[in-house]
This record gives C-alpha cells, sequence and structure tokens, in this order.
C-alpha cells in the first residue's frame, strides 16, 4: 500500500499540470469520458433534459487567470476556464468559483446550452422558457399596475366624498 503512495501523488500532479486537451495519443488514464447518460440536466435547469451532448474531441479547453474581484486568490491562480466548441466557434469562459472542477463541470453545463440555442434557434427549450417567464412577468407587472392605479381612484372618490362643506 506504500509503495502506491508516491506513484498516486506523482499522477496526481502531472494530472494538475496537464491541460485537458483531448487527444489520441494520451494514456487511457488521463483520458476524460463523455457522459454515460445521452441527456445532461444542466446546473439548475432540472426540467431541461434534451440539451445535446458534448464530445471532448470537438471540445478545446484552456485554464487562464480570472478577473475581477479576489485579490491575490483571483491574480495569481489560473481557475477560470476558456472552453471553445470547435465546430461551431462557440467560446464560454466561466469563473464562477475558486475551484477548477466545478468551474469545468459549470463551463460545460453552459457550453450544452448555448450549443442548444445555437442549433435550434427559436425552437430551444431555454429560449421558449425565458420568453415564457419574460411574459409571465409583464402580466405580472400589468396586474400590479391595474391594482395600484384601482387605488389610487378609490382613494381619489374617497377624498372627493369626504369633502368639508359639501352638503347635499
Amino acid at each position: 500500500m506504500s509503495s502506491l503512495l508516491p506513484f498516486t501523488s506523482s499522477l496526481l500532479g502531472a494530472s494538475r499540470r496537464f491541460m485537458w486537451r483531448s487527444t489520441s495519443g494520451l494514456s487511457p488514464l488521463l483520458r476524460l469520458t463523455p457522459p454515460a447518460p445521452s441527456w445532461v440536466v444542466a446546473f439548475g435547469k432540472k426540467d431541461l433534459p434534451d440539451l445535446p451532448v458534448l464530445l471532448e474531441e470537438e471540445l478545446e479547453e484552456q485554464f487562464v487567470r480570472g478577473s475581477g474581484p479576489g485579490g491575490q486568490a483571483t491574480n495569481k491562480t489560473s481557475n477560470c476556464v476558456v472552453l471553445k466548441h470547435i465546430p461551431t466557434g462557440i467560446v464560454v469562459k466561466c469563473h464562477q468559483t475558486r475551484s477548477v472542477d466545478i468551474n469545468r463541470k459549470r463551463a460545460r453545463d453552459i457550453m450544452r446550452e448555448k450549443l442548444d440555442v445555437a442549433y435550434k434557434g427559436e425552437l430551444s427549450e431555454l429560449v421558449v422558457k425565458k420568453k415564457e417567464s419574460v411574459l409571465r412577468k409583464q402580466e405580472k407587472r400589468k396586474r400590479v399596475n391595474e391594482n395600484l392605479e384601482k387605488k389610487r381612484l378609490f382613494k381619489e372618490s374617497l377624498a372627493v366624498d369626504n369633502k368639508p362643506g359639501d352638503d347635499t
């Protein structure tokens, strides 16, 4: 068991420095496998199972330094993931967390959503759900404005009825 420790630590050290590009010359241990199911649930999109599957051969991945607030943690670590889909040319940049692994997963989820919109256009589930959400928001705002107008008119009618000196 103790003889495996140096091998494991050297393998982990090599995988951290490895740029995770999928090429045919990689050993089977370092090759990324595509997701097992044909559908993948995007982050926070539990009801959208129909997103396209990403093939690792079609992706080019880089790790760059992020930007924005965070000081030394942001400026000295390369945990921002830049993912490019080679056939379409779509580029996704993800720097939501400090973890490279989580950023890689989120970048792939974002890429699936962008590919879905690129392939299906207006028929994409994401576009349809976004339009429905916008319409619901507009309807709600319209109802709120109507209620406010009714209240204003009611208060004005009360003020007119209760004017002093108006004895009829």
